[in-house]
């Protein structure tokens, strides 16, 4: 997508890779949208604590991401052995894959670059195939990505309502996001439509990150707390939800996106609301057998007791702090523990349909077109 910064325009995306420094490039998502900075990690380990403190968080992107990580820890190796260079992968792999477990991007785009790796002879053959297997993945999930948004701005018509929860946007890719792609989409078409952002509590991501994108994107959008969706779908001034997935269990249609989808799905299916889910084909799981089987990831309390924003006030009570930085105010009673799910299971009877890049599929339809989506190839 395109920035403004500073009054200067350029395109970005997420996450790139710098060659020379065998580093792999972010956009650190922490500081927007008060600051657009891009930030260098210089090793796999680096790497994985970027995914793990959400420098960089979004499916694609963090896919991406662990790609670019491995055959960054590839790329590192020194020496010509093919077994010692199989087991440094492989830790490599692991350290990756635990950084966020609930998302199945990571996991299968680290598992492209090693199939791609395993074609390799010797270790320097192995090491240019990962980064080539990297960028590749980097490259398809674009496509993918904009093939969403071709298949889903059908769904979007001229003063419609839209409702998005958390931020599947480029933020959250390579580029063009996925429930963010048909909206782009139908902008390009010309169709005009307002956006309903969910703050997305606790790291209010849809405050933050999806709103600004929307504002660079100059479509019309306002924040809502995430208890204001029932209230405006009661009144009527809901007519579509799209959202994103950090998993879409392809044998059931379930699908673990971020904690409170469940919530709008349930309030969409009580006011006769189309809900979707737009994914790239590397978001889909296809060995497990139920939701209850995702691992949904826990996170700091600090996350639920307090809020991370930028002073803006030069009168603000917080002292000693300048204008802009990035600051963390405790809100919560002193004292308070806090429970901090960072993901909920959506089940599929609540799922209008899923945006694939292929077309839109009901979530019971993914199993019976499994081959065309990519399982077993």
């Amino acid at each position: 997508m395109n920035v403004t910064v500073r009054g200067h325009t350029r395109h970005y995306r997420t996450v790139t890779f710098d060659r020379q420094r065998n580093a792999v490039l972010l956009i650190e998502q922490r500081l927007l949208p008060h600051k657009f900075q891009i930030i260098a990690t210089r090793d796999y380990r680096e790497t994985a604590r970027a995914i793990e403190e959400m420098v960089v968080r979004g499916a694609g992107a963090i896919g991406a991401t662990a790609a670019y990580g491995l055959a960054q820890g590839a790329r590192a190796f020194r020496g010509q052995n093919v077994s010692q260079f199989s087991r440094r992968i492989a830790t490599v792999y692991q350290t990756l894959k635990a950084a966020r477990p609930t998302a199945v991007d990571p996991v299968n785009a680290m598992n492209k670059v090693r199939q791609a790796m395993s074609t390799g002879k010797t270790v320097e053959e192995r090491q240019v195939l990962a980064l080539a297997a990297a960028e590749e993945f980097a490259h398809r999930d674009v496509e993918h990505c904009e093939a969403i948004g071709r298949h889903g701005a059908k769904l979007i018509h001229n003063g419609m309502k839209l409702l998005t929860h958390c931020n599947a946007g480029w933020l959250a890719f390579v580029d063009a996001g996925s429930a963010t792609a048909p909206m782009y989409a139908a902008q390009v078409q010309g169709r005009n439509f307002h956006v309903f952002c969910d703050e997305t509590r606790p790291r209010s991501q849809g405050a933050t990150l999806t709103a600004w994108e929307l504002a660079q994107q100059k479509i019309s959008h306002q924040i809502i707390a995430d208890n204001a969706a029932g209230h405006l779908m009661q009144r009527g001034e809901i007519d579509l939800v799209i959202v994103g997935s950090d998993r879409t269990l392809g044998r059931t249609g379930e699908v673990a996106n971020k904690i409170g989808t469940y919530t709008k799905a349930v309030l969409a299916k009580r006011h006769g609301i189309p809900f979707y889910v737009a994914i790239p084909l590397s978001t889909i799981d296809w060995n497990l057998k139920s939701g209850f089987d995702i691992p949904i990831e826990e996170r700091d309390e600090s996350e639920v007791l307090g809020a991370w924003g930028a002073v803006t006030n030069p009168k603000s009570e917080i002292r000693n702090l300048k204008l802009g930085r990035r600051t963390y105010v405790r809100v919560a009673n002193p004292g308070s523990g806090a429970f901090n799910a960072g993901f909920d299971v959506t089940p599929s009877e609540l799922i209008t349909g899923i945006i694939t890049p292929l077309g839109i599929f009901k979530p019971t339809e993914l199993w019976r077109r499994r081959r065309s989506l990519g399982f077993g190839g």
